[in-house]
């Protein structure tokens, strides 16, 4: 992870007092979801260490975290689902507007989607954010693009014809619930499917972070930063 944080002492300008004190004030955050402010004094003044959080943020320090500690992933087969979080009154209001900002007004109100491919250990691939009205297959394509697997797994949600088609011509075996409504419903390996729980087990563990179950963060950019942060704890364990 060092090499990948901000303020090493070869670094210009102002060195973080201490590496790994940061990064768990803000698992602190994550675990709790309290606010900034309600940051424990041992972490340091909690509007310093939320203002080096926005600087990793804008910098993209904890997606490389989360590359930088993650194994390489076995993708004899990849699953792919989708899960809701509510946002908090505090995670709305950003410029642009909520759907800017991967919000939306779903049946549970203001929402956002995160969509995740995991590897067939069940460990975070890539995700995408979406606004909590939006299909779960519109999050899939940037997701599956430039990724090789023997095999898709996925529930009936996910069950359209452009992605069956798009794994046909990778040669992927197509491992997805079939919608009832299908004129010709596809064979399927029954055995492969079962192991779909590893998808809904990786939403299940990143939701013990409170910060995530309930989204407080007013930008998308901020939101995914600790999902990377989060995950990178989930696939280091």
């Amino acid at each position: 992870m060092e090499p990948h944080c901000l303020g090493k002492p070869t670094d210009p300008g102002r060195t973080g007092m201490d590496g790994r004190l940061f990064p768990e004030a803000v698992l602190w955050i994550a675990r709790t979801s309290s606010p900034w402010r309600d940051l424990p004094s041992t972490f340091g003044k909690w509007n310093t260490v939320f203002k080096r959080y926005r600087e990793w943020v804008k910098a993209d320090v904890f997606a490389r975290i989360f590359a930088a500690v993650s194994d390489e992933p076995d993708l004899e087969c990849a699953m792919v689902d989708g899960t809701i979080v509510k946002v908090h009154r505090h995670g709305q209001g950003a410029k642009g507007g909520p759907e800017s900002q991967a919000i939306g007004q779903s049946r549970g109100g203001w929402t956002t989607k995160i969509v995740a491919l995991t590897d067939a250990l069940g460990n975070l691939v890539r995700f995408s954010l979406l606004p909590g009205q939006r299909h779960d297959t519109i999050g899939v394509a940037p997701l599956i693009e430039g990724v090789t697997f023997g095999a898709l797994i996925a529930d009936k949600v996910f069950d359209a014809n452009w992605i069956i088609q798009a794994m046909d011509e990778r040669g992927a075996a197509v491992v997805i619930s079939q919608h009832p409504k299908r004129r010709e419903p596809r064979e399927i390996d029954r055995d492969l499917y079962t192991w779909r729980h590893l998808v809904e087990n990786f939403f299940g563990k990143l939701k013990e972070f409170k910060r995530i179950a309930m989204r407080a963060d007013k930008t998308d950019q901020s939101f995914a930063a600790l999902i990377y942060l989060c995950a990178a704890v989930i696939n280091s364990r």
